[in-house]
């Protein structure tokens, strides 16, 4: 049987891809466990770091990017599964050429993983019946002089600073 070999710098590329993919995730749901443990979760108040400017504020949404989407779970997790799906296929086929990249798609996947876990619900949120909620689960608040920007999390944070990366390695390789 002819032995089968990867290409070299595959093994380093996928590692590091699962590194970023794994930290990613576990400072996102770490970081949204404590935040809704510690701040209440009915009242909307903010605890401010920065006053006026950036403090924590919990918050639940149903869609997407500035809750598009709202309400529509089914939708938003088949998409989410989808490109994780293509992640992978892309990682196995050809990223391994770019250790960058590999860590552009740890960024992405853990992105897609953390808001994944909210909108199934496991973060073991629930309404006033007792029903599962299936929300994501935002607490960063930033302003725009008076107005707030839509409370974000750390997966959006790594799903928006690696589609950037992405952007910007790819207008570098085209030149």
């Amino acid at each position: 049987m002819p032995k089968v070999s990867l290409p070299a710098g595959w093994c380093r590329a996928v590692c590091l891809f699962a590194a970023v993919a794994c930290i990613g995730l576990a400072a996102d749901l770490l970081t949204k466990h404590w935040v809704f443990q510690a701040l209440d979760t009915a009242s909307g108040d903010v605890y401010w770091i920065w006053q006026g400017v950036f403090g924590f504020q919990t918050s639940l949404n149903t869609g997407a990017l500035f809750g598009i989407g709202a309400g529509q779970t089914a939708m938003l997790v088949g998409l989410s599964l989808i490109f994780l799906v293509g992640i992978i296929c892309y990682l196995v086929l050809w990223v391994w050429r770019s250790l960058l990249l590999s860590a552009i798609l740890g960024m992405i996947t853990a992105g897609i993983c953390g808001n994944l876990y909210d909108r199934l619900g496991w973060h073991g949120l629930t309404d006033m019946e007792g029903q599962p909620i299936y929300a994501v689960r935002d607490w960063i608040l930033c302003m725009i002089g008076t107005h707030p920007w839509p409370n974000f999390n750390i997966a959006d944070s790594l799903l928006v600073c690696s589609v950037i990366l992405w952007l910007v390695h790819e207008l570098l390789q085209s030149e």
